[in-house]
């Protein structure tokens, strides 16, 4: 198992849909996150790529000087930009950081969002053009020169140089709940993401990638994104949920549930179902609260409980074959902490990668980690 964290570009929130107690995303708060991360001994951290956020390469950039082990699990959108470009640009972000960076594949968002960006594509055109787009980026970056014709995108004599350090490239993530996403997906992606859904419902999506990677000959791993609210104990952490909705009025989820329903993305109908727009019944499976969908867009759901009872839900999944936790939590500096202290000592087989640091160093770091544990010949966190 490996865990994740995400990093608010948009802004840090300590109440849903408030001002009150906001953070900017200043490029000395979000090198404290993924400071700590490295610290702590996250595998990696999430950048998001939407209106509204930092530009994830960018800031990535910016950030990797500030860690020293940690991956970087960076967005990228077809349609917004050649794959081309998107093959320089990650190959170089791979070879200045020795080999940290993870791409996350981003098709859907909603139509407005994307009319502001300038794409006019339909949603099953959508992934047409991301299956172009993978298979020119795929090419390039394996070091071939690629010459392809399709519907959306062509490129003659295409070649990117110098190569990137993880051969023949950085994982790729991909995410989505529709049939054509699952198509994509199997064909590509290494790391399939779902939303945190009741397991139930993540097994068929899991099983429907395992049936049509397996009949072209592929085998997909499988990542989860989701927040968490870990308290002390079960009474704390459910008040804690609660507390994030403060400041939220019943006209606030109107809107904002009235905006989402135009968004044509099958992840956010299944978020939306599992809160119908109601404070009411938000505990959709054992521990699994579905109140942060109410005003927020994305993953919606939580999984909130003690120390003992999240680790025992996130094996849950494990069980089902995930193996990777993209995790998140308000504020995400503060609840960083208080995950890897309270939960990473009751999660078995958890992957920690390599510290690049001299061994008299390891000491420095927080006791739940024994040096003992990490060494040159640690399984790679990508596929352990």
């Amino acid at each position: 198992m490996e865990i994740f964290w995400f990093l608010p570009t948009s802004g840090d929130e300590q109440y849903l849909g408030s001002l009150e107690g906001r953070r900017e995303p200043t490029t000395s708060y979000l090198r404290q996150i993924v400071t700590a991360l490295d610290d702590l001994g996250y595998g990696g951290v999430f950048l998001p790529s939407a209106i509204g956020c930092e530009e994830a390469w960018v800031t990535a950039a910016a950030l990797l000087p500030a860690t020293e082990r940690l991956r970087f699990l960076v967005a990228i959108r077809p349609g917004v930009i050649l794959p081309s470009i998107a093959a320089r640009m990650s190959a170089s972000l791979d070879r200045i950081s020795e080999g940290r960076l993870l791409v996350h594949v981003v098709t859907g968002a909603g139509k407005d969002h994307l009319a502001a960006e300038g794409v006019f594509v339909r949603h099953d055109s959508r992934y047409e053009l991301t299956e172009e787009f993978l298979t020119i980026w795929r090419g390039l970056m394996r070091g071939e020169t690629v010459d392809f014709t399709g519907r959306h995108l062509s490129i003659r004599e295409g070649r990117i140089w110098p190569l990137p350090v993880q051969q023949p490239y950085p994982p790729l993530y991909f995410a989505g709940s529709s049939a054509p996403a699952i198509e994509v997906a199997a064909r590509h992606a290494d790391v399939y993401l779902s939303w945190g859904e009741p397991p139930h419902m993540v097994r068929e999506k899991i099983d429907a990638v395992r049936r049509s990677a397996s009949a072209i000959g592929r085998t997909v791993k499988f990542g989860l994104r989701l927040h968490v609210v870990v308290r002390s104990t079960e009474e704390a952490a459910w008040a804690a949920a609660e507390d994030l909705l403060r400041y939220v009025t019943d006209e606030q989820i109107a809107s904002v549930q009235a905006n989402l329903t135009k968004n044509n993305s099958e992840g956010q109908r299944r978020m939306q179902q599992l809160h119908r727009g109601r404070r009411t019944g938000l505990e959709v499976s054992p521990n699994l609260w579905a109140g942060i969908g109410l005003v927020r867009p994305g993953a919606g759901t939580a999984l909130v409980g003690s120390p003992k009872i999240v680790a025992e839900r996130l094996k849950e999944y494990a069980d089902l074959g995930i193996e990777n936790f993209i995790l998140s939590g308000y504020p995400h500096l503060e609840e960083a902490y208080r995950f890897a202290e309270l939960v990473f000592p009751l999660i078995p087989n958890l992957t920690v990668p390599e510290v690049k640091v001299r061994a008299s160093e390891r000491t420095e770091f927080h006791g739940w980690w024994s040096p003992k544990e990490t060494s040159a010949a640690s399984p790679d966190p990508v596929s352990a």
